[in-house]
């Protein structure tokens, strides 16, 4: 006897398969050379940070077999990745052109691996690598990042007197049912102000954005899940905060994507509940590399950026001479001394004259 699907039972297994799913994984902006694929797949949550790192040209520990990301243009890697984390909700209203994918299993993740390789690779150019969450108060900047955006507001003190200064969005922004008076209607304004302030700031430094250097940005947002908190999920405020938070980042990706020609990816990732709770440590506004300890197990040294570029001269460079000696060293054994060389030639002719 065939199993009989009901219209109850099937919108229960379809709002089962949706929730397992809720969460998003979305690309904004991508250049040519990072190819993102039209589909379905899930993402891992855990391997998310191993997903920045491949678009970005880096080696992961363990391979990552998912269908989304294609390999590109090896040698024209980007030059930026931005990724903002969106929490309180699971999908933002995005362009047509946005790709999306579902999150599965979604736990926390930081880009401090990311950010390590990095600094790693880079040392000598000092990349800018920024990592902040306005609402926590919490931000990591490292290389040129701490003289670039030094002035950028971070403590919750600073972005209210940020908001109210005559250059900020409360201007330009339609609040629609937000105020000005309410703190957690301020505290998601100030996530705004952020972006705004980071494009602002990256505008009067162009050249950070034309070096060979890849730069990193991950930014945590937070402010629309305390408005989901404060006044419900269904109301006009979160629906407003919602619309202007989805036209905020994608007017953001558009800016920064410009900014480094075209050639920068911007990802958002929208996580409505972690499955585990998240516990990080805070880091310091101009926190600096901690030395590295000596090197008390005799461990290979750290392979510089140039590497695969001498080894490969190197490489061709010894098998062409290898070639090449092989080729003439066949070519003198064989050389008949009667008719193949001019020296028997002459020598020949010489003592026949004698």
């Amino acid at each position: 006897m065939g199993l009989r699907w009901t219209g109850p039972a099937v919108w229960v297994v379809a709002s089962l398969v949706a929730g397992i799913f809720a969460n998003e994984f979305n690309v904004l902006r991508s250049p040519e050379s990072v190819i993102f694929h039209q589909g379905s797949w899930p993402v891992p949550g855990e391997r998310i940070p191993d997903l920045a790192a491949l678009s970005m040209g880096f080696s992961v520990e363990e391979d990552l077999s998912w269908p989304g990301l294609a390999v590109g243009n090896l040698f024209r890697r980007p030059r930026a990745t931005v990724l903002v984390t969106v929490t309180g909700i699971n999908k933002l209203t995005l362009p047509d052109h946005v790709i999306s994918y579902p999150v599965e299993n979604a736990v926390p993740f930081n880009l401090d691996g990311v950010a390590n390789a990095i600094h790693t690779l880079f040392s000598e150019e000092t990349p800018v690598v920024v990592q902040l969450a306005p609402s926590e108060e919490r931000v990591y900047m490292v290389g040129k990042a701490n003289s670039v955006f030094e002035d950028l507001s971070v403590t919750q003190q600073q972005l209210r007197n940020r908001l109210f200064q005559d250059n900020s969005i409360l201007a330009s922004l339609p609040l629609n049912s937000l105020s000005r008076n309410n703190e957690v209607d301020l505290l998601f304004l100030s996530e705004i102000q952020v972006l705004h302030d980071i494009t602002s700031l990256l505008s009067r430094h162009k050249h950070l954005a034309k070096d060979h250097s890849p730069d990193l940005y991950s930014l945590e947002l937070s402010g629309l899940e305390e408005i989901g908190k404060r006044y419900g999920e269904d109301s006009e405020q979160f629906k407003d905060a919602s619309q202007i938070l989805g036209n905020s980042l994608q007017k953001f990706a558009d800016e920064m994507y410009n900014l480094y020609g075209g050639n920068a990816v911007v990802e958002v990732v929208t996580v409505k509940t972690y499955d585990t709770p998240f516990v990080r440590k805070s880091r310091s506004i101009l926190e600096t590399s901690q030395a590295i300890p000596g090197n008390q197990y005799n461990l290979g040294y750290p392979y510089n950026f140039n590497y695969a570029v001498v080894f490969n001269i190197i490489l061709w460079i010894m098998i062409g001479l290898i070639i090449a000696v092989i080729v003439i060293s066949y070519n003198l054994w064989n050389m008949d001394p009667g008719y193949d060389s001019i020296i028997y030639r002459m020598t020949n002719q010489k003592i026949r004259m004698d």
